[in-house]
């Protein structure tokens, strides 16, 4: 067991260091990290180092989900040994437990909680916008201020927009306990992604139909 520290929380993470894996949804993945690279979504703090934004997808119908490894915010395009399958989450106890050759974000839990939430989605971005953290925060559906990134609270957190907000509807929110940061979900990790470029580019997606109680 090894236990993270980013610049906000401690997290256990029972990583389990296994051979890269070649799967379809790592090339997804990393064809779709690219345009949100270029666009400065994720990416890495030249003066600290430490890298910003992540992306996962589920697999299969389960609640196991491959998300890009920690601190892989310095690079353009992710090759199969930049990904971790997240095998499972408590969140009660801070602690993930995942597979392959490198680690999994501290973002997993947000991730294996709104999994959890919907069968619906199968995608989920994660990335940094100082612009549209600002403009967004008081029009998109929001994380209370003193919610912090990579903690279980944040998890639950995103637990009470899915019931009381428009974000199954919206499918992106504001951290706005997590500087700059917002999140996407989608049926596909397309959908997401396309919804994040969407709002750079000043446009606004039409509300998405939602099918409630149709949990994995």
């Amino acid at each position: 067991m090894i236990m993270q520290e980013t610049g906000y929380t401690k997290f256990q993470v029972d990583w389990m260091r296994t051979p890269m894996f070649h799967h379809m949804l790592t090339n997804e993945l990393a064809d779709w990290r690219c345009p949100l690279y270029d666009a400065g979504l994720i990416g890495w703090d030249r003066e600290s180092g430490i890298g910003f934004g992540n992306l996962s997808a589920r697999l299969g119908a389960s609640r196991r989900f491959v998300i890009s490894g920690t601190q892989t915010g310095c690079l353009r395009r992710l090759g199969p040994e930049h990904f971790a399958l997240v095998t499972s989450v408590d969140i009660a106890a801070n602690r993930v437990v995942c597979h392959g050759p490198i680690q999994a974000s501290s973002e997993s839990m947000t991730h294996a909680e709104l999994y959890a939430l919907d069968a619906e989605i199968q995608a989920i971005v994660h990335v940094h916008s100082a612009q549209l953290w600002t403009a967004l925060q008081h029009e998109l559906p929001s994380t209370a201020t003193d919610v912090a990134y990579g903690t279980p609270a944040m998890a639950r957190e995103f637990l009470r927009l899915y019931h009381e907000t428009d974000f199954p509807e919206r499918r992106i929110a504001v951290m706005r306990g997590h500087r700059d940061g917002l999140i996407a979900i989608g049926e596909s990790i397309a959908e997401a992604a396309l919804r994040i470029l969407a709002y750079r580019d000043g446009c606004r997606p039409p509300l998405t139909a939602h099918q409630p109680d149709s949990r994995p």
